[in-house]
């Protein structure tokens, strides 16, 4: 348990890297930020995936207190892990924050935790304990979030099922919280923000796939199968519009350009920023995607997902009904799709199943946590 601190207010030092990161971060900072009596609230971003982080913060109109701004073209695991490290060494030695909170399962989550342990300052751990089983699966993300949670002092479990893979490893219990997942809220502040989106233009007889892939693990030989599953699908819907969100790593657009090309019914967009993106996923008939958020996002919408990997960290959305693994293999992912694109029962099984992820107030109940346990 963390220990009582003598000054009234105290200070709590966010870090984020990535888009998923912010995302759900955001409405915790938000929460923080609404009780400065309790709270002194920095925030620090490693910006290791630099554009797609900006376009989050933009949305919840946080401002980044240090910037480390390490991301470099090509970068590997290695060079985003030393550079974070030492980036974060100086910061963390001036702020001497109470508690370091950082979300989910990124080298800069892993970082972050790695260096406030080093200098002996607390960790809290938002979106702790979901695990695939697989340490290869996903890529570097599996490990990231195991080394996290033996580093943090406090974590918040999303879910029962992430509260018991923690209670598994011999995490103590009364460090543990299932709080539902902030994704949930930020997906709901979102939801009310005015705009346009990708899909305005788009008639509403179309029904609309929207696709992401990313990770690592997918590259190459992976992503030009899946690339191919989305041609085929495109081909046997005619009243299917497929809007391909590429990635900006070149490794991946690439592929998706070099297959995806000339498809009269295939739009490959830039990634948008989160308030588009999130209208998008509410226009989707289906979502296909890698991403670990929107398998948490989707079912909120009501849009059923298919999962282009082999194991899920997130199984509880398997449980319920909303989410499907289907691989990367051509023929499951098509199979997959067309059926729920042709079978009215087989599609309103997977949109109507139950949300397992939270109601919207996981940021709340973080943030009163961290009053009650920062005495």
């Amino acid at each position: 348990m963390l220990k009582n601190i003598m000054s009234d207010t105290r200070k709590v030092l966010v870090v984020c890297g990535t888009r998923p990161e912010a995302i759900k971060l955001a409405p915790v900072i938000l929460e923080l930020q609404r009780r400065p009596h309790e709270f002194e609230t920095r925030v620090v971003v490693t910006a290791q995936h630099r554009e797609l982080l900006d376009q989050v913060l933009r949305v919840f109109r946080i401002e980044a207190d240090e910037d480390l701004d390490i991301m470099r073209d090509g970068q590997t695991p290695f060079e985003i892990t030393v550079r974070a490290l030492e980036g974060l060494r100086p910061v963390l030695e001036r702020e001497q924050p109470d508690v370091v909170v950082c979300q989910g399962d990124t080298t800069t989550t892993f970082v972050a935790a790695l260096a406030s342990f080093y200098l002996k300052i607390r960790v809290a751990h938002v979106e702790a304990g979901l695990r695939s089983g697989d340490k290869q699966h996903p890529f570097p993300e599996e490990v990231n979030r195991r080394l996290t949670s033996v580093i943090a002092d406090v974590h918040f479990a999303p879910t029962d099922a992430s509260r018991d893979n923690l209670l598994a490893e011999g995490i103590a219990p009364e460090t543990v919280f299932v709080t539902g997942n902030t994704v949930i809220d930020a997906l709901l502040l979102a939801s009310d923000v005015p705009g346009s989106s990708p899909v305005d233009d788009i008639g509403a007889e179309a029904r609309v796939v929207l696709v992401t892939a990313h990770r690592r693990e997918n590259w190459g030989a992976p992503m030009e199968e899946i690339m191919k599953a989305v041609v085929d699908i495109a081909d046997a819907v005619e009243d299917v519009q497929v809007l391909m969100s590429v990635h900006p790593n070149p490794r991946v657009r690439e592929t998706v350009e070099r297959v995806l090309a000339g498809h009269p019914r295939i739009r490959v967009i830039d990634s948008v920023d989160y308030v588009p993106f999130v209208k998008v996923m509410k226009r989707a008939s289906i979502i296909l995607t890698d991403s670990g958020g929107i398998q948490e996002e989707a079912p909120s919408l009501g849009v059923p997902v298919l999962v282009l990997r082999t194991v899920t960290e997130r199984p509880e959305g398997v449980a319920a009904g909303t989410v499907r693994l289907v691989g990367v293999d051509r023929g499951e992912i098509v199979a997959s799709a067309l059926e729920l694109l042709r079978d009215p029962v087989a599609y309103a099984r997977m949109a109507h199943a139950a949300n397992p992820y939270g109601d919207g107030h996981a940021s709340g109940r973080i943030v009163d946590i961290l009053a009650r346990e920062l005495g």
